[in-house]
């Protein structure tokens, strides 16, 4: 059975039962004022009608009322239920068309504010994310992709000349497949991090933001002396849950982003961390060229460099912040890029504190501040 036939019949025997009970109290009613009498004659010879005389006038009466109220029932039922089945009826198709592959499909429900408008108001926003998901994924697939043949590019031509050249150097052509193969490890090694972070194929445990940022500074401190950039560290003990190595790699990805993507001399990076009951907070900022705000909102996507963030020996693969999004959405964090008034990048990172998660007493800037200053 159809869900409206299911309702049409639900009206019809509400409407019935209804009309019964009706008939019912009608019949109660008149029998208080009728005689339980074979024959009754009035005054003038009117005559009077007993109980018997009442049957058979009431129940065919009766009965033809409940047999109009089921035809009622049935016909205004179908009428009623279908009109309030039309919006499921849009929803259903916009469903199969989404099945089909049409994400572009929405169904803007017109008319009040009621349950259905609500579910497909809700259908049109998981539309609109699941289309934009899938069209960041094909970009994904399509940068990966380029990505991952440029070096296998380089590589065929290289051995190409190589072979068509036997007097050619074989240093230099090994050397420069090293460094070819290299960063085509790193990109793959990135690739299977990132999917790492989507799938939350991690355990949870208590970890300490400021110590990432102290690991990730140090390990970083070669690359900022070579650079010429000076690294600043400070904060409190931000308490925090979540897989060590993925939130290290975070911490590293940021602060080797802001050393990289900074002045060409004399530039500063600021690496900063606070706890607080709520969870855990890290900030990256770093001097640099001015970036304009949409460029900002574009630096998360893979393989996205703007035209001030050039690619260097040091730049990485593309994957640096797109990275540190997915580790942090895995993490139930927030992720905030807002361009520095003065140039450069700040980025913000924001934990929930779990069910785990230490939190330091009151203190944190006498008994666990840190400050550290390399350049």
């Amino acid at each position: 059975m159809s869900v409206r036939l299911k309702l049409t019949l639900s009206y019809a025997g509400f409407l019935m039962v209804a009309g019964v009970l009706l008939l019912a109290v009608v019949w109660v009613f008149l029998l208080r004022y009728v005689p339980d009498a074979e024959v009754m004659v009035g005054p003038g010879g009117l005559f009077i009608p007993n109980r018997t005389d009442l049957t058979r006038a009431f129940f065919p009466r009766a009965a033809a009322a409940l047999a109009f109220l089921l035809v009622l029932g049935l016909l205004g039922g179908w009428l009623l239920a279908g009109r309030v089945l039309g919006p499921l009826a849009r929803i259903t198709a916009a469903t199969r068309s989404a099945a089909r592959g049409s994400l572009s499909h929405r169904i803007r429900l017109p008319g009040p504010s009621d349950e259905f408008r609500e579910l497909a108001d809700a259908f049109d926003a998981m539309l609109a994310r699941l289309e934009a998901h899938v069209a960041e994924q094909q970009r994904f697939a399509a940068n990966a992709s380029h990505e991952l043949r440029t070096p296998l590019a380089i590589t065929r031509t290289l051995l190409d000349v190589a072979r068509n050249d036997p007097d050619a150097d074989t240093r230099q052509l090994v050397a420069r497949l090293h460094a070819v193969n290299t960063r085509a490890v790193d990109l793959t090694e990135a690739l299977l991090l990132l999917s790492r972070a989507d799938q939350r194929s991690f355990t949870r445990e208590p970890v300490d933001l400021s110590l990432a940022a102290d690991e990730a500074t140090e390990t970083l401190i070669p690359l900022a002396e070579e650079r010429g950039v000076t690294l600043r560290t400070s904060g409190d003990v931000a308490p925090a849950n979540g897989s060590p190595a993925l939130l290290l790699q975070l911490t590293t990805n940021l602060v080797h982003n802001a050393i990289v993507h900074n002045l060409p001399e004399h530039g500063t990076v600021w690496v900063t961390t606070r706890g607080s009951p709520g969870g855990a907070e890290l900030t990256v900022e770093n001097t640099g060229a001015r970036l304009s705000a949409p460029l900002v909102a574009t630096l998360t996507e893979p393989f996205r460099r703007g035209a001030e963030r050039l690619r260097s020996d040091h730049a990485g693969v593309g994957l640096g912040l797109a990275i540190v999004k997915s580790i942090t959405r895995a993490h139930d964090g927030t992720l905030v890029l807002a361009p520095r008034a003065d140039g450069g990048l700040r980025v913000t990172v924001r934990l929930p504190a779990g069910p785990d998660t230490p939190h330091a007493a009151g203190g944190h800037l006498s008994a666990a501040y840190r400050k550290t200053e390399t350049s």
